[in-house]
């Protein structure tokens, strides 16, 4: 099975109990992750914001939040069960000016060059089936001196804590994740895996230099388990 149909798959399966688990496994923190992405990316009101592998539209909605002035931030992703999913939800936040949802692939984004101050995705470059293209996608569609973000899990390297956080990574979070989504085929074991295989963020900066991106930095979080990088379109 190609990998964008199996991702499709899975997120088709997990999209209702998405939220709540993303909130559950984290422990609360993918909130203030999502703040501090929108904050380092020096978002002001009045920007345009594409939010890729948008989901729910929940690192969309701390953008629209950052700005505070009502203009809505686009939503892609290829998945149409999650994009319903954020849609009932800002309906019933009474949230629709903030978000406007389009079904797309991040591999190719139906939008013209030079578009948008911020390009960004949160936990979704990992499952993209060609990392490059993605980022390069992305950089395509901000403007010169425009900002692509990526927040996304990554590998702590403390000792003590990054043993007891793959413990949990791997052998714990794929229980609860697949009993409370009732998922069979192992969309949470999924997840760690993909985490392993991704570039940690020295190869991640490399990569997104390598894409035409400048001064790309990165801040850790949460003791290393999740990365925001940002880097300048030239």
């Amino acid at each position: 099975m190609e990998k964008e149909t199996y991702i499709h798959n899975i997120f088709s399966a997990i999209a209702r109990r998405y939220d709540f688990l993303n909130t559950l496994l984290s422990m609360g923190c993918d909130r203030s992750w999502r703040k501090f992405t929108a904050r380092v990316s020096e978002v002001a009101p009045g920007n345009s914001v594409l939010d890729v592998c948008t989901g729910t539209g929940e690192l969309a909605l701390a953008y629209a939040d950052a700005m505070g002035n009502g203009k809505p931030v686009i939503g892609t992703d290829f998945c149409f069960e999650m994009l319903a999913i954020g849609k009932e939800k800002v309906e019933k936040q009474k949230r629709t000016h903030d978000l406007v949802a389009v079904e797309a692939d991040t591999l190719q984004l139906p939008f013209a060059d030079d578009t948008f101050d911020i390009v960004s995705v949160g936990f979704g470059i990992r499952n993209v089936a060609k990392l490059e293209r993605g980022i390069r996608e992305m950089a395509r569609v901000a403007v010169k001196g425009g900002r692509v973000v990526i927040l996304e899990f990554t590998q702590p390297s403390a000792p003590v804590f990054s043993n007891l956080h793959f413990f949990y990574f791997k052998r714990l979070l794929p229980v609860i994740g697949n009993l409370i989504s009732r998922n069979k085929d192992d969309a949470y074991g999924y997840l760690p895996e993909s985490v392993m295989q991704f570039p940690n963020c020295e190869q991640l900066k490399a990569v997104m230099e390598g894409c035409g991106l400048a001064n790309v930095r990165y801040y850790q979080k949460t003791l290393g388990i999740v990365a925001i990088h940002v880097g300048r379109k030239t």
